[in-house]
């Protein structure tokens, strides 16, 4: 069996195009806001950091985090895996290598996420890693949280 590798890069001029054409499943557009979209929040919010989210040198998805210092905390604004790479497990790596990176952040405890209604399957996937709901309902979208309570690698 062959061990695929995961890498996450930053969106540059190099890979924008690449990176904005991307995209999810017709049924799916309703649940992520478009690549483009979401680059050109990170220029007007630049705590929000845009990764591209590679197989080798095949982009297969798109994945944004960032610091939010009204709560102090991590969260997970995108993540989004191309519709001809879903069910091969670039997003659950994809995840792993972002959780790893902000539990090394000596203030951070924790990491959220919000989810939107009817998103079964980022929610089970979410679910598998350990991810919670709050109880919390933002721009009409549950949260969830990961909490590092041990500060030991994700599942």
């Amino acid at each position: 069996m062959q061990i695929v590798t995961v890498e996450l890069r930053p969106v540059t001029k190099a890979n924008f195009e690449e990176i904005t054409s991307l995209e999810v499943s017709q049924d799916q557009h309703h649940h992520v806001a478009s690549n483009l979209y979401s680059i050109a929040e990170s220029k007007v919010f630049p705590e929000c950091i845009p990764l591209g989210i590679y197989v080798g040198d095949r982009p297969v998805g798109f994945l944004m985090y960032a610091f939010n210092l009204q709560d102090e905390s991590y969260w997970l604004c995108r993540l989004m895996i191309d519709r001809y790479y879903q069910g091969k497990g670039y997003g659950r790596k994809a995840l792993k290598i972002i959780i790893d990176e902000v539990r090394k952040r000596p203030s951070c405890d924790h990491i959220k996420l919000s989810i939107s209604p009817g998103n079964s399957a980022a929610e089970s996937l979410y679910r598998s890693l350990s991810f919670e709901k709050t109880g919390e309902i933002i721009e009409g979208e549950e949260v969830m949280c990961l909490y590092f309570t041990d500060k030991s690698n994700p599942k």
